[in-house]
């Protein structure tokens, strides 16, 4: 199915656009596999849930910013290793520079869907002690879209 059929992928190619990030920040390579990516989640979160509409900006920033305490205790929030700003450089726990979160910061950042659910499952893992959902995944990468 064409990632332009759903009503979810729609949504966000119009937020993109409006935005400028697709046009402005990403090669379109790039921007067409992180909408690939975020198609996927949708899918998945869709599946879990009928009533599924869209990801939620409000909500990734929520998951980014919230302190959980289910995870590991030294990383109790991503906020932890990665700053509040999600433009900022964070660091690892051993002191190695983390390149910013934010797509206006780090273009290609999502676009290799590997390397995304790589971090995706050791991050939510330690912060939130479990693996986290589509949904979840999907309102964090539209946080960091926007930023």
């Amino acid at each position: 199915m064409s990632l332009f059929r759903t009503v979810s992928a729609r949504r966000l190619i119009i937020f993109a656009l409006a935005s400028g990030w697709v046009v402005l920040s990403m090669s379109p390579a790039s921007a067409s596999q992180l909408q690939k990516n975020i198609a996927g989640y949708a899918s998945e979160a869709k599946a879990r849930d009928k009533t599924f509409e869209a990801f939620s900006a409000d909500r990734g920033r929520i998951l980014f910013s919230s302190r959980p305490a289910t995870g590991k205790p030294d990383t109790p929030s991503c906020t932890s290793c990665h700053t509040s700003s999600p433009t900022g450089v964070g660091q690892t726990r051993a002191g190695k520079e983390i390149a910013p979160l934010a797509l206006s910061k780090t273009p290609d950042r999502y676009t290799n869907i590997k390397k995304v659910e790589k971090w995706f499952r050791r991050n939510c893992n330690s912060v939130l002690g479990r693996v986290c959902t589509a949904l979840e995944k999907g309102d964090f990468l539209t946080f960091m879209i926007a930023q």
